[in-house]
């Protein structure tokens, strides 16, 4: 039981989440207005898709250095997983766009790097199902993992800031928690920030766990 206390905490910390995110005040902002509160639920999928990428990295380091499955399978379902982070950011983010800048898609940069970003993990799931022999299919993916990640980095928070966008805190516009994000809204944004990367951390473990039983059982088969 001890072993899952953290688990016990991002379901408690989520549930608090949403409903503080939903329930309690927020700044009265111009052309914003209630749909700051989506700050709660877009920001926080992109800590956990990054956070789960991370571990994906790290993991596909170890497999280069060691050469064990296990690793390599860790990588896979933690890049899995970030994905499904990744569309959620994507759409908390459209959604976002519709109410302040009048469309789901405004060929905003942030938006557009966002975008190649995501295409830049589905082609690498695509390049590991595209190759049949398991160690050359962990060693090419694992290189490709590595070298995707600060690509990922570069276009989602590094060139937007270089060019002129709407979406605050880039190409000169101030982020929220410059002037807007109050005492109010930090107590439920923070939790947020810890609650969501470990629901990803936590199924990505779930789906590596599986992914060994499927492969078991195939063995026995």
């Amino acid at each position: 039981m001890y072993k899952s206390w953290w688990k016990l905490l991002a379901v408690v910390m989520v549930i608090y989440t949403l409903i503080a995110g939903l329930l309690l005040h927020v700044p009265a902002l111009p052309i914003l207005h209630e749909t700051i509160r989506n700050l709660y639920f877009h920001v926080p999928m992109w800590m956990a898709m990054l956070v789960i990428f991370s571990i994906s990295v790290f993991y596909s380091i170890q497999y280069l250095r060691t050469g064990k499955e296990e690793y390599d399978l860790i990588a896979v379902e933690s890049v899995n997983t970030g994905v499904v982070f990744f569309i959620f950011g994507l759409v908390t983010g459209m959604i976002w766009a519709k109410y302040t800048w009048g469309d789901f898609w405004s060929n905003d940069p942030k938006q557009n790097s966002a975008a190649i970003a995501f295409l830049l993990y589905c082609a690498y799931l695509v390049l590991r199902n595209s190759i049949d022999e398991e160690q050359k299919r962990g060693k090419i993916s694992a290189v490709y993992n590595i070298f995707a990640f600060p690509i990922m980095i570069v276009l989602i928070f590094i060139l937007p800031r270089l060019t002129d966008s709407l979406h605050p805190g880039n190409g000169g516009n101030p982020a929220f928690g410059k002037y807007d994000l109050d005492s109010r809204m930090r107590i439920v944004l923070y939790p947020a920030f810890i609650a969501w990367p470990l629901i990803a951390v936590w199924i990505a473990t779930l789906r590596y766990r599986i992914r060994l039983i499927e492969n078991k059982r195939n063995t026995i088969e």
